[in-house]
């Protein structure tokens, strides 16, 4: 079994003190992927709720890509939202996002996330 750090330059590079995704290959592949929030490369996150939520989900896409995976591997998503109102809005985006795939899900309300301005984090774990 073998593991391979997942930090694409599209996303900044390499965070200080985690990997944004770990792959575990052997017979099959695992890719365990950190929370991710709605910001760019530069380390912003624009101040509407679907915006970030749709930058969420680029940046998972941005992990899953660079370890050779696509959204179809996911088989189990959690996902953070610091405002239950914002819980139809992220339906949306993921539904679009996800095309018709439903991994298994988990779905919590925080009160809060790192900063105060982050509405939503979304980590996954993909297999094939």
């Amino acid at each position: 079994m073998t593991t391979t750090r997942i930090n694409p330059a599209s996303m900044g590079g390499e965070p200080g003190a985690y990997s944004n995704g770990i792959k575990v290959e052997g017979a099959s592949a695992t890719l365990y992927v950190a929370g991710q929030i709605g910001i760019d490369a530069k380390g912003v996150a624009p101040a509407d709720f679907t915006a970030q939520t749709e930058q969420a989900w680029n940046n998972v896409k941005a992990i899953l890509a660079e370890a050779g995976m696509t959204l179809k591997d996911i088989v189990k998503t959690t996902i953070y939202l610091t405002d239950p109102a914002d819980y139809a809005a992220f339906v949306k985006v993921r539904t679009a996002v996800l095309d018709g795939h439903k991994p298994a899900s988990t779905l919590v309300y925080v009160p809060a996330l790192v900063k105060p301005e982050w509405k939503v984090e979304i980590d996954v774990i993909a297999a094939r």
